[in-house]
């Protein structure tokens, strides 16, 4: 399996089967982004909230690959009355799909959608597949909830934000990751745009410290997991 990071929250993972799953693709207006919308292509598509710098290019990307969206009820309705497929969920709720099983969890956030209409919760997703765990927090402030989510499904991979204005900053996101307990932690959502300016490098070095692996992603690197 491998993960890409795009940039901002971002994220492409791949199976061994070659399934490819899109996890908020935010990327033709994002300027950090190294790719275009037209350059990734996705069977699912993983929404936490409806902003428009998470919604992204999603639906340019299902036009092309008929990909099918996978969020909470209200934003799947959205979805879906924008003409395209999207499995219904909401937070606590939990499905098994061909690549494995996702899980929405509550994020601490907001939910509107890029022509200002409500959609439902914000969420962070645990997608689980080939034997891992990965956590995608969304966009949310610290919660003490997590310490539940990482007991309850003993987190591999957790994506979390440290851009700081909109989401948790560095401090509060240290204080995440000793919560959730996952084996790395990946941070994303920040640099994009000058008021979420941070650095993960003083991100990693104190959750290292604190006795748990970072990796920093490069816009646009891949890893196998």
């Amino acid at each position: 399996m491998k993960l890409r990071y795009f940039s901002h929250s971002s994220f492409q993972i791949t199976t061994e089967k070659g399934i490819k799953i899109l996890i908020d693709p935010f990327l033709d207006g994002n300027p950090t982004s190294p790719v275009k919308a037209a350059e990734v292509d996705a069977d699912y598509i993983i929404l936490t909230h409806a902003h428009g710098d998470h919604i992204g290019d999603s639906f340019s990307i299902a036009d092309r690959c008929d990909s099918l969206f996978i969020c909470v009820n209200e934003l799947a309705e959205y979805c879906k009355s924008k003409g395209y497929k999207a499995h219904n969920m909401h937070i606590g709720g939990g499905y098994n799909f061909e690549f494995g099983r996702v899980k929405f969890t509550i994020a601490h956030h907001g939910s509107q959608t890029p022509d200002n209409l409500y959609a439902g919760e914000p969420a962070g997703v645990v997608i689980s597949i080939e034997g891992k765990n990965i956590y995608h927090t969304g966009d949310t402030g610290l919660f003490l909830d997590m310490k539940l989510i990482g007991e309850m499904n003993k987190i591999d991979y957790m994506l979390l934000p440290i851009g700081d204005n909109f989401t948790m900053g560095i401090t509060d996101a240290v204080k995440a990751v000793e919560f959730t307990s996952p084996k790395v932690a990946i941070p994303m959502h920040y640099n994009t745009f000058p008021v979420i300016e941070a650095d993960p490098n003083e991100f990693k070095q104190k959750v290292e410290v604190e006795g748990t692996d970072c990796k920093v992603m490069d816009f646009g690197q891949e890893i196998s997991l």
